[in-house]
């Protein structure tokens, strides 16, 4: 087996797989990368529950394919000078040379590496890089990190009648985000792991490129570019988030969402980290007023707004909050409220449904 190429094309495709390489594991090879010439040459990189693989241009001499370790591959050309890289392996040695510097390590036999899960598409959709990029920010703070309800450790997929929803929740609050897209079969649902969400999101860039999705029964593929990302899904039944969210509200004031988040990060910055103090606000005529005591002091603002809340008092963890005025899609929206122990859901203020952000309420004391 032989090749040559630029070492950063190698680089950036070796970074991009070992993202899915095990980080230790009794099987070695899943600590490795599979390295395949043929044609061109492919990395890979799997865990047993995520793969991911990118394919580059090269001048191969020779085919054949070896299993290298993620991490010192990685290193070893993080540090190589610039130039052509020329990977080549006798037996079990791989030998890697760019410009004066050498290394020769040893392989592991690729025939040890496990297959990567075959399935049948279901359905599939496209949509561009961008949009899929910012759905995932948008959505993916509300994920849950508790790993008793690994359920919760995803993102809900649903596609229904042209229409992409992508729902996360932690038991703390929910991010829904709604978008329309092309090129399904049948209306679907499936549950996508928050780590594999967070790839995608690195490998989506900030153009209008398609992002492929290819759904199967218990796995999920996503092509990007040259890069296949390919997760097992979730399974376990999420929360009915339609029935969760509210319908009606005593209570809607329309704000500048810049405007509230510089007001919620002004009167956190005395919030005590180990305490975790709400934030008190009181709704009342054409201004919300906030409010937050701890054993740092005491700090107010005001944020005008648009309607009357009727004095209604509410507290709110500061940082949950703050992450849905940052990732809301919108320059004004929505706080709508029906009492100060009920959920507050944030929605665009042009009433169009692109997303819906719920954050429980904080039980506040008379200190507070």
């Amino acid at each position: 087996m032989k090749f040559s190429c630029e070492k950063y094309v190698l680089q950036q495709a070796a970074l991009s797989a070992a993202r899915a390489a095990a980080a230790k594991s009794p099987i070695p090879t899943l600590e490795g990368l599979l390295v395949q010439a043929g044609n061109d040459v492919r990395l890979t990189g799997y865990d047993l529950k995520k793969a991911i693989y990118t394919t580059i241009e090269a001048d191969v001499a020779e085919s054949g394919s070896i299993v290298i370790g993620a991490r010192l591959f990685c290193e070893m050309l993080r540090r190589m000078p610039d130039g052509i890289v020329t990977f080549s392996v006798q037996g079990e040695t791989v030998n890697v040379k760019c410009g004066k510097a050498t290394f020769d390590i040893i392989g592991l036999s690729a025939e040890d590496y496990p297959d990567l899960p075959v399935f049948d598409q279901e359905s599939g959709v496209s949509l561009p890089q961008d949009l899929l990029k910012k759905m995932i920010n948008e959505t993916t703070f509300a994920i849950s990190t508790n790993e008793s309800r690994p359920v919760y450790m995803g993102a809900l997929f649903e596609i229904e009648q042209n229409l992409l929803s992508i729902v996360s929740v932690d038991g703390y609050r929910l991010a829904l985000r709604r978008e329309a897209v092309e090129g399904y079969g049948d209306d679907c649902s499936f549950i996508v792991p928050g780590a594999a969400l967070t790839d995608l999101e690195r490998f989506c860039s900030d153009s209008e490129e398609k992002v492929l999705m290819a759904v199967g029964g218990k796995y999920i593929s996503f092509t990007v570019g040259d890069t296949v990302i390919l997760s097992r899904l979730l399974e376990g039944e999420f929360l009915n988030y339609r029935k969760a969210i509210p319908e009606a509200f005593r209570v809607t004031v329309k704000v500048e969402r810049t405007e509230l988040l510089q007001v919620v990060e002004r009167v956190s910055l005395i919030v005590d980290e180990k305490v975790r103090t709400p934030l008190r606000l009181t709704f009342n005529g054409d201004a919300i007023d906030f409010a937050c005591a701890t054993p740092i002091g005491r700090a107010e603002d005001i944020c005008p707004c648009e309607g009357d809340g009727g004095g209604l008092e509410i507290g709110f963890n500061d940082r949950y909050l703050s992450d849905a005025l940052k990732a809301a899609p919108a320059d004004e929206i929505n706080v709508c409220l029906n009492t100060g122990s009920s959920p507050c859901i944030l929605v665009p203020a042009d009433g169009s449904d692109s997303f819906t952000y719920m954050i429980l309420p904080v039980r506040l004391r008379a200190d507070q």
